[in-house]
Formats: C-alpha cells, sequence, structure tokens
C-alpha cells in the first residue's frame, strides 16, 4: 500500500471498498479480491483488502477501536497494546491534564492516542509520508485531532525543550527484521539521548530485552507486563518517583519497586514459584521471594521455592511431587509409573531442546503435569509438579 492508494482509500468511494473487504474478511483471498475488482481498480481493492486484514489482527492490541483504525503492517507490529499504552498515558499526565508532549517517531499513533485521552495536547512527529497520514487519519477517527497535530518531521530537529514531556518510541526495525541492538534504532540511539538531554522529562519505549548498559544512569526503568507476557520496557527521566526498577502489572496495575531485597537460597520445598517475567526483567526476583517467604534452588537462577503457598500475582504456584537428577531414563519411568500423558514443559538454564524431549519421552496416560528443567546448585535437575492456583480461584 503506497501514499496515493491510502489517500483514495479515505475517499467516499475508497470507504465503500473497505466497508465491503471488511464483509470478506477470512473469505478466499482470489474470490475476495475478485469481488472487489468487480467495481474497483486494482491498486484501491489491493488497500482496501490490506487495510481489512490489518484492522482484524488489530483487535488484539486495540479491541474495538481496530474497526475505525487504520494501519501499516510495520506500524501495528510495533503499536502499543492499548491498555499498555493507557498506563503510560496515566502516568504521563499527571492529574491536571492539559500536558504538552511531543511524540517523535509517533508511528500509527497508538501511543499519541491514549495520551490524548488521558487529557495531553501532542505533537506528533514521523518520517515517513505513508505513516503520518495513516497516523492522522487515526486521529480523526477517533474524535482526537483536536488534541494531536501529526507532521512530517525528523526526530533529531524537534525541540524537546519545548513541551512539557517528551514520548520516543524509536524504530526497531531494519532492512533485515527486527533488531534487538539500541545503536541499530532509528533513530540511533546517540540521537535518542541527546533528544533526552534536552527534555525536562522524557519517557521512552524501548525493548524489553534492552541491556542494562543503554539504560541512563538517571532513568527509572519499567517493564510492563500484560496478563503474564513482557510487553515492553519504558525508561522515565526526570522527576520520578525515586524508583531506580520497576515492574508493572496489567490490566491489574500492581507495581513493584527495587528495595535491595536478597533472596536467600536454599533446598527445594513444598512449592516453587515461577515469577512474572517483568520481575525477572527488572532483577526483582529478590523481592518476590521475600513476598512469599521463599528462598533460590539456585543463586543464579530465577526460581524460587517455598514451603508455604502464598497467594500472589507476581509468580506462578505449582506443588512439587519429585525433584530428580536430570536422567532421561529415569525421568521417563516416573512419569509413565504416574500415567502421565500430558506436559507442560519449562525451562531456565537448561539446554535441552523441550520438543525433542517431549518426543522422547512417548507419554502415555490420562494424568497431566508440569516439568521444570533447571539447574540446582550447578546441577542439572528436573522437578515434577502440578498447578496450585490462588486461594480464590479454587473456591
Amino acid at each position: 500500500m503506497d501514499l496515493d492508494a491510502f489517500t483514495e482509500l479515505l475517499t467516499p468511494r475508497g470507504q465503500r471498498a473497505l466497508a465491503e473487504a471488511v464483509e470478506v474478511v477470512g473469505a478466499d483471498p482470489v474470490a475476495a479480491a475478485t469481488r472487489l475488482r468487480r467495481s474497483y481498480d486494482a491498486a484501491l481493492t489491493s488497500a482496501a483488502l490490506t487495510q481489512a486484514a490489518l484492522r482484524e489482527r488489530a483487535k488484539a492490541k486495540f479491541g474495538a477501536d481496530a474497526a475505525l483504525m487504520y494501519f501499516t503492517p510495520h506500524g501495528l507490529e510495533q503499536a502499543t497494546r492499548a491498555e499498555v499504552g493507557a498506563h503510560r498515558a496515566r502516568r504521563l499526565a499527571g492529574p491536571a491534564g492539559g500536558t504538552r508532549v511531543v511524540d517523535v517517531c509517533c508511528g500509527i499513533g497508538g501511543d499519541f492516542l491514549a495520551l490524548a485521552r488521558a487529557g495531553c495536547v501532542v505533537d506528533a512527529v514521523d518520517l515517513d509520508p505513508l505513516t503520518v497520514a495513516v497516523a492522522r487519519a487515526n486521529a480523526e477517527a477517533l474524535g482526537l485531532a483536536d488534541r494531536v497535530t501529526v507532521r512530517e518531521a525528523d526526530a533529531a530537529t524537534v525541540s524537546p525543550e519545548d513541551y512539557d514531556w517528551l514520548f520516543a518510541d524509536p524504530a526497531r526495525r531494519t532492512s533485515r527484521g527486527r533488531t534487538f541492538d539500541p545503536m541499530a534504532y532509528s533513530p540511533p540511539w546517540p540521537v535518542v539521548l541527546d533528544l533526552v538531554a534536552r527534555a525536562g522529562r522524557a519517557c521512552l519505549k524501548v525493548a524489553p530485552g534492552i541491556p542494562y548498559e543503554f539504560i541512563p544512569d538517571e532513568a527509572e526503568a519499567e517493564w510492563v507486563s500484560y496478563k503474564g507476557e513482557v510487553k515492553e520496557a519504558a525508561l522515565w527521566t526526570g522527576p520520578t518517583e525515586g524508583a531506580v526498577r520497576r515492574a508493572t502489572l496489567l490490566p491489574g496495575g500492581e507495581t513493584l519497586v527495587a528495595r535491595g531485597a536478597e533472596a536467600p537460597t536454599g533446598p527445594v520445598g513444598r512449592f516453587m514459584y515461577e515469577p512474572d517475567g517483568a520481575a525477572i526483567r527488572a532483577h526483582l526476583v529478590g523481592e518476590v521471594a521475600e513476598m512469599v517467604g521463599g528462598r533460590l534452588p539456585d543463586p543464579m537462577i530465577a526460581y524460587i521455592t517455598g514451603d508455604e503457598p502464598f497467594d500472589t500475582p507476581w509468580a506462578a504456584r505449582y506443588a512439587v511431587e519429585d525433584v530428580l537428577p536430570f536422567s532421561l531414563k529415569r525421568l521417563r519411568a516416573t512419569l509413565r509409573e504416574r500415567q502421565v500423558g500430558n506436559v507442560v514443559i519449562k525451562k531456565r538454564a537448561s539446554a535441552v531442546d523441550i520438543e525433542r524431549l517431549r518426543n522422547d519421552l512417548r507419554l502415555s496416560g490420562d494424568k497431566s503435569a508440569v516439568i521444570m528443567l533447571t539447574r540446582i546448585m550447578d546441577k542439572p535437575s528436573v522437578l515434577i509438579c502440578h498447578p496450585s492456583p490462588p486461594a480464590q480461584m479454587t473456591k
């Protein structure tokens, strides 16, 4: 989809084509294209079908808004999930409202939509003309054009000192695909840091796996998890709440900050706790262990063990049935003896290939188990467990 095709999609004729494309989402692609080609040219047909398919995919991130929004494939892939964007916007906007924000590298606008809804006034920029057109259309489609202006510009030309906040979401794709190297971001990391240095306050959206050495010393780093999956990290600079590292769970909104807790080590107890990925990324395993009165079976691995069934949103709990030195033959025999035919396999610090192990176990039976492959005091081990849900879930 090019800029001309997208522009035509916004016309009354283009809107009719898009409405017809939405009706055939999921149908045979050739049949869908044939149907639309009876009324529209090839370029508009392709643009409408592409947009309808992207809207369907976008429902997972944007819910009901997806039916009104516009996307590019890369823009949708990198866009912030609506719940995560809303959380960040609440932190940034504050209680007073009217906060002036410059959103550089705005993409299709997922973040500035959340900021505008939180009461901010946003000046959004992007370098790509098509992306700018898509972002502008999204602001208008969702009734937020009075709070958002979108223009084509290089992020490096922005004056962040003219705003209350800088928000930056540098592109993390190159011609070879997704990149995990901040120096390969667009704009590159030094340009981003220069913008931050000139801003009174800044929030940077970055990949969850950002190396710690790239995090500015003065920044608060926040990792955000949505329904148990780590979605992103945000770096906050300027006056903050004093936290150095923070983890946040959505949709509940629980937050955990670093207090310097250190978990003791000790033998495996009756329960194993698997901390949420946001807590692990934020190096808050000690704080989670403190919550459950737990200890680490191995000081280098983020599994926690304990003797009591504490409920916490920060960790999944499993009841331990067996702790064995890792041996395929012994593990297979134990599972067969217990008539286990279905296993969930988890691993940390183990070189075992999960799918190969699943095939090699050759299981049969009507029972289930959770297998944890890990190291305990540097020895390859396997734990056989079953889920131990929170008390309120068992009532």
